[in-house]
This record gives C-alpha cells, sequence and structure tokens, in this order.
C-alpha cells in the first residue's frame, strides 16, 4: 500500500472531520497547496519592500489565486500588487518579512 505525504493525510482527516460536523466551519487552510517557484519568491520580495504595477510580473495572477498578493489602487487610481497577511506569514516563515 503506498503511503501517503503527512501534509495532505492532515488536511484530507480535516476535511473530513469538517464534513462530518453538519454546520461546522470549514478548517482555515494554512498550507500552501503547492510550491513556489523561485520567481514567485522573488516577486513576493520584491512586494515586501513596496508595491508594484499590477501588470509589472507574470506571476501576479498565480500569487493572487493562491491568495497571497492582492490588487488595490494607489492614489493616481493605478493598480497596485501588495502583500497580503499570508504573503507576509510566507516571508516570515522564511525569516525575510518585517
Amino acid at each position: 500500500m503506498k503511503q501517503q505525504d503527512p501534509q495532505i493525510q492532515a488536511t484530507s482527516q480535516a476535511e473530513a472531520d469538517s464534513e462530518a460536523t453538519p454546520g461546522a466551519k470549514p478548517a482555515r487552510r494554512t498550507l500552501l497547496r503547492r510550491l513556489l517557484s523561485h520567481h514567485e519568491l522573488a516577486t513576493l520580495l520584491l512586494l515586501l519592500h513596496a508595491p508594484i504595477d499590477a501588470r509589472a510580473k507574470p506571476e501576479i495572477p498565480m500569487l493572487q489565486e493562491a491568495g497571497l498578493v492582492e490588487q488595490v489602487q494607489d492614489d493616481a487610481g493605478d493598480p497596485r500588487i501588495r502583500l497580503t497577511k499570508e504573503g507576509n506569514a510566507v516571508l516570515q516563515g522564511l525569516g525575510l518579512a518585517r
């Protein structure tokens, strides 16, 4: 029998537990669903210092989907990308965040 990754097994168990209790709030996922590429990590590091133009990096849509960045408008009304709490948490886990 093939052994399952402990992180996947824990996530599956948490999902099964939340489905077993009607009306229970689903557990918030705190683990990334996949590893980040070196380009995505570099983009997070850029965002650590200042919001960037929404079209600046091709990795932005994947980081938005992962909930690590969000789009905001600057004072001029131009779209900018900045880190979310989750994005900051990833950098803190690497010992890089403020």
